[in-house]
């Protein structure tokens, strides 16, 4: 199988290292030739941490048009802002048969993928797919070397329409048996982790962040008891969404012990029972995804839900208006609104339809 890794990032080049690893063709796509001229000669990349090795990976290219060429399987690893953009740049070369993979979609991040390429056009038979979350803990300690803190047990994976997730599943299991396939993307978008961790532990870290330059420990030092609790009332806020909706959602708590096998009584404990987390450090500063992303694409779209079947989100708003004063941004009027996609107008029902047929 050929598979083409969008994203020379923090994931992207140690998801490219370890399906090179796995034995897989690998192209690793990045837009700009900075984040690639160090290593896009040798073709190689160094894993660090839980996975170790060098590996040579089959190309490496800023063309869009020659990373897709061939490809069976894409792996789109960017930040979520960026969904609507690498949309874009591939309308023009999708081939019928293509999977795409946003690892992860944060919150309706295949349904603005799948939006983007209808609005151009595209009338190729391929599946749009969302993970939950990324597969692994990682970060670049140097250029074409990626640290591996973890790697999680499961990732849930659903595609769009749902209708093909059979499909889906039989190319997965060849490739990353660690996701999982679920019902619909309302699962993987409303069990969002990303969106319960990242902007609040920042916002509250805020003032350390920019006085240390982010030298300190995120998950560890970062998620004090109190901030913990901020955490669990936006997370509760987040499973009140999803269980309205009729989906089963899987508090933080109960994700750590799936993803990590990590226990403990609240989300304090469980945050520091888990390895996984150690060496993490914080941003340098708060201009980072976990603001950039996980505001607009996660806590927004949860909101603009929440507001639609009348479900208060106070702790959700107030992260959402923080990040927004603190960035000089409206990120509720840029961020994934349920009028920016298109569904406003729709029933709960009529949504899922939409997400199972894509239609």
């Amino acid at each position: 199988m050929n598979i083409t890794v969008i994203g020379a990032g923090n994931g992207g080049l140690a998801l490219a290292g370890f399906l090179g690893m796995r034995g897989f063709k690998v192209t690793l796509y990045n837009r700009s030739l900075k984040r690639i001229s160090a290593f896009m000669k040798s073709k190689t990349i160094k894993l660090e941490g839980e996975v170790n090795g060098i590996v040579t990976i089959e190309n490496i290219t800023t063309d869009i048009e020659e990373a897709l060429k061939n490809a069976n399987l894409v792996m789109v690893v960017v930040p979520a802002f960026a969904h609507a953009d690498i949309a874009k740049r591939v309308a023009n070369y999708v081939k019928d048969g293509q999977v795409f993979v946003l690892n992860p979609g944060r919150t309706f991040g295949a349904l603005e993928f799948w939006n983007v390429l209808k609005r151009l056009g595209v009338k190729k038979d391929i599946i749009v797919a969302e993970a939950q979350t990324f597969l692994f803990a990682s970060r670049t300690s140097n250029p074409g070397v990626s640290h591996i803190f973890r790697i999680k047990n499961a990732v849930p994976v659903s595609a769009l329409p749902s209708k093909r997730n059979k499909l889906l599943s039989e190319i997965l299991e060849e490739v990353l048996p660690e996701f999982q396939v679920v019902d619909s993307t309302l699962y993987t978008s409303f069990n969002n982790i990303g969106a319960v961790f990242h902007p609040a532990t920042l916002i509250l870290n805020s003032g350390r962040v920019e006085s240390t330059y982010g030298k300190f420990e995120f998950y560890l030092e970062g998620i004090t008891p109190s901030v913990a609790k901020v955490l669990e009332k936006i997370d509760q806020e987040r499973c009140q969404v999803a269980q309205t909706m009729g989906i089963e959602p899987m508090s933080a708590v109960e994700w750590l012990n799936y993803a990590y096998d990590v226990q403990g009584t609240n989300l304090f404990e469980a945050i520091h029972n888990n390895s996984g987390y150690q060496g993490i450090v914080a941003p340098p500063s708060l201009q980072n995804r976990y603001i950039f992303e996980d505001v607009p694409m996660s806590l927004v779209p949860i909101s603009s839900m929440a507001k639609k079947l009348g479900i208060n989100t106070p702790a959700i708003d107030s992260i959402i208006y923080l990040a927004s004063i603190m960035m000089n941004r409206d990120f509720y009027r840029e961020g994934r609104t349920l009028e920016r996609l298109g569904i406003q107008d729709m029933s709960i029902e009529e949504i899922k339809k939409l997400l199972s047929e894509g239609v």
